[in-house]
């Protein structure tokens, strides 16, 4: 989604200064991320180790017009047809416009939150729901209170659900995030020592967490928890429960029976009387309490038993996520197979540039065709283009129609494109 300046504005309640007309369609808060300068606002973050405002004039220099500071740079006439937007605290402004970007969406939101276990639980809920929704989530682990923002301003129009983590460190830090990611279905994976340092014990984080969910239409979680059910108990929640039990056959969701085989688990549960079973491919007793979260969240969006019991056996580990292998002939070959999307494919090749070495390495992205990302297949392909040639990519292997037939977009010394996976393989690349 691109907002006009003048709603930026208005949205965050910042001092303009400077009057140029730009539509902003990107967020940005690490100048080493730059992929889209023209439609890219730059909050300049200050740390305890660094400020962002020290890089404003070099993402000027690299076409960046659009800035949130909370001063202004002392030779203002240097900014030629440039916006800043002067506020009291850019982390605050950044969160805010997150949050009022999130009032534009009526659509099923989940928190997750939890010591352990978010990235999976926000991952595996992907590859369950994915064949029926389209589905916005979190990038990586973006659960703070900067990757927070920068995860929910990821909605768009096409967004029929969104999948958000949530992690905090200190008291009072959850109330923030709430309000960004205002979610429908709280899930709370568990409690652990995690930034205990922080909290004078164990419930009193617990009760923290659970303010991400006061306005939840239902909050998920482990019924056997003691901790986690005493903190419920207390909590001031409206929401419905659903708390899934391995020993209360009274819950609403009561797994009868767990049995680990050598290297799958074939689980079976109650809900509403009914009975169903399904098996996931790992044994692990963290997996396997992630994997009944994600049940309990597509039972109350009313999964059909029987794609969930398909879909959990092909659950995939996250290792694919920007996993690095050694290849043959000195390469290093960086795998995020998992995902396809724009977002992805800015956070793959942005590690991918940030990785040194001494050998000078040439870099080659193998890339399909993006699907159902809300682009026309000429829009898609030009931001596609923008960002190959910005993070360096030396030669490019485009595999697919939609990709095969925008390759002219594609400015790199090497490129090569293929209608079929087959074909390439085929090939003598």
């Amino acid at each position: 989604m691109t907002y006009s300046i003048d709603e930026i504005v208005s949205m965050t309640g910042a001092e303009r200064h400077g009057f140029c007309p730009a539509g902003i369609s990107w967020l940005l808060t690490d100048s080493r991320s730059l992929c889209f300068p023209a439609e890219t606002l730059f909050f300049a973050l200050k740390t305890k180790r660094n400020d962002g405002h020290n890089y404003i004039r070099e993402l000027y220099k690299r076409g960046v017009r659009n800035f949130v500071v909370s001063y202004l740079p002392d030779n203002m006439a240097d900014y030629q047809e440039t916006n800043f937007l002067l506020v009291r605290d850019t982390l605050a402004a950044l969160q805010t416009l997150a949050a009022a970007h999130r009032q534009h969406f009526d659509i099923p939101v989940i928190g997750v939150t939890g010591s352990n276990g978010k990235t999976i639980i926000k991952e595996w809920l992907y590859q369950l729901l994915e064949p029926d929704y389209a589905v916005t989530r979190s990038p990586k682990s973006y659960n703070s209170q900067i990757g927070v923002p920068l995860s929910v301003w990821l909605l768009n129009r096409q967004s029929e659900i969104g999948i958000f983590e949530a992690g905090i460190s200190r008291k009072d830090e959850m109330r923030q995030l709430w309000k960004i990611i205002k979610p429908t279905i709280g899930v709370i994976s568990n409690i652990g020592l995690a930034h205990q340092e922080n909290f004078q014990s164990l419930q009193d984080k617990c009760v923290e967490k659970l303010r991400l969910f006061q306005d939840c239409d239902v909050v998920i979680y482990n019924g056997d928890n003691d901790l986690i059910q005493s903190c419920v108990d207390k909590s001031i929640i409206t929401a419905r429960e659903i708390a899934w039990s391995r020993k209360n056959q009274d819950k609403p969701l009561f797994i009868s029976s767990v049995v680990k085989g050598q290297d799958s688990t074939e689980i079976t549960y109650r809900y509403i009387g009914l009975e169903n079973k399904f098996t996931i491919p790992f044994i692990d007793d963290a997996s396997i309490e992630d994997a009944l979260h994600c049940l309990a969240v597509c039972i109350y969006l009313m999964v059909p038993p029987e794609k969930i019991t398909e879909r959990m056996a092909r659950l995939e580990p996250l290792a694919m996520r920007l996993e690095v292998k050694d290849g043959k002939q000195g390469c290093i070959i960086i795998n995020d197979s998992y995902n396809s999307d724009i977002s992805s494919l800015g956070i793959a090749l942005d590690f991918m540039a940030r990785r040194q070495d001494d050998k000078q390495r040439s870099r080659t992205l193998i890339l399909s065709d993006i699907l159902q990302s809300g682009w026309s297949v000429h829009e898609l392909y030009r931001r596609v283009s923008q960002l190959v040639e910005s993070r360096g990519i030396t030669k490019l292997i485009g595999i697919g129609d939609d990709i095969s037939s925008e390759k002219k977009r594609f400015d790199v010394p090497e490129k090569y494109f293929f209608k079929t996976t087959e074909d390439f393989l085929k090939s003598d690349l």
